[in-house]
This record gives structure tokens, sequence and C-alpha cells, in this order.
């Protein structure tokens, strides 16, 4: 394992990216693929037109989004699942002006749930489809690695919660959820997944891709 892909797990371990009883059933750092390979060569499904290859970044290896043309690209990765279930990346972007990237990870596939962080907006959100169902303030740095976090786990029958979080690389995790809504439709099967939008014309990167088994 590469220094810096040490420190990070030790950063993970530290503040509770793995947690006691939460099984991690994918997982992706990107070391060990081809620079320029393609998503779709790494079993990921790509949704969309969006060029996602592996690139590399000082010493680490990335899965890079490139800036043209501008639209909405995702990839969906992981099993399948319903409920009990959390995914976890770390994304990066720049901004240009007033032009600013845009990154989420979600749970449930496409039109499931889905943690948007918006710098244009200076929040973070969930969505469920492209329903805003909550929102918390956030300031977001240009130039920085921010983690995402989102969960959704069964309460009871009938009611699930979906929480999700985001900080900056290198700060301390929050303890709490940012944002959270309480569900009480059946969620859709379907797998975990990252998207971006890059607003700001330039790249998008992702890293340590993780998804949870929530006990």
């Amino acid at each position: 394992m590469r220094l810096s892909g040490l420190l990070v797990l030790i950063l993970v371990v530290i503040c509770g990216f793995v947690r006691a009883g939460d099984a991690p059933v994918f997982s992706q750092d990107f070391e060990k693929a081809d620079v320029d390979k393609d998503a779709g060569a790494l079993e990921f499904l790509v949704l969309g037109d969006g060029d996602f290859k592996v690139k590399q970044d000082g010493a680490n290896k990335v899965l890079e989004l490139a800036p043209t043309p501008l639209e909405t690209y995702g990839i969906l990765f992981g099993p399948t699942e319903t409920e009990d279930v959390a995914v976890r990346a770390r994304a990066f972007g720049t901004s240009s002006g007033r032009r600013f990237p845009v990154f989420a990870v979600g749970v449930n596939g496409v039109g499931g749930y889905m943690l948007r962080l918006n710098p244009a907006k200076k929040a973070v959100e969930i969505l469920k489809g492209e329903d805003v169902k909550g929102s918390a303030p956030y300031a977001w740095t240009t130039g920085t690695w921010s983690i995402l976090s989102l969960s959704i786990r069964k309460v009871k029958d009938g009611a699930w919660t979906v929480e999700g979080k985001a900080w900056e690389q290198g700060k301390e995790e929050p303890k709490d959820a940012l944002v959270k809504f309480e569900e009480t439709e059946k969620p859709t099967p379907g797998r975990c997944g990252a998207w971006g939008i890059p607003y700001s014309a330039s790249p998008i990167r992702f890293d340590d891709l993780l998804v949870q088994k929530l006990k």
C-alpha cells in the first residue's frame, strides 16, 4: 500500500470511516488500475456519456471525470441493496470565477437517494430523484478533497432514515448527520453511486469509494 493510502486508511479508522459492525462490501482506491483505463473496463456502470478514466494524481491514482461536455454524469458500483447500506467517497474539484463543480454520492440506484454537495448554493442536500428532501449550510473550499457519506437505514416497518454528512479531508468528521430525511415509502433496490457536474469546466476527481452493509 502506498504511504498516502496508508495515512488515509489510518485517518479512516480513527474518524470512523469503517465502523465496528459495518461490513465493507465494496471498496476501490484505483491503485491497481492502469492509468487511462476507462471506468467501464473496471466494471463500473457509467451513466450517460461521461468520460471517467483513471489518472495519476501525484503519488495517488484517482478516477477523473473529464470537464466536457457539460452534463450530469455518474457511475454505479457495489452490490444491489435496498436498506441498511452506506456509501462514502472522496471528491475533488476547483471553481472558476462564479462557476463551481457539484459532487454527489447515492444509494438505491438511479432515482434513489443522493447526497449532493452544491458549492454554488453553499449547501449539502439530500435528494430523492430530482426532489430536494433536506438541506444544510456547507462551506466548501476550492481545490480541496471533500468526503461525502450517505446511508439509508430501516428503523421499523414502514420507516427509514436517510442521513448524510460531508467534511473537508483533514478536518474532523461531524459526529452527527448534517442533513436527514425520514422516509415512509419502501426504497427501491439499487446500487450505490457517485456523480459529478463539471460546471467550472475543470475535471472532477473521485477516490476511495466504499460501500458498507450496516448492522
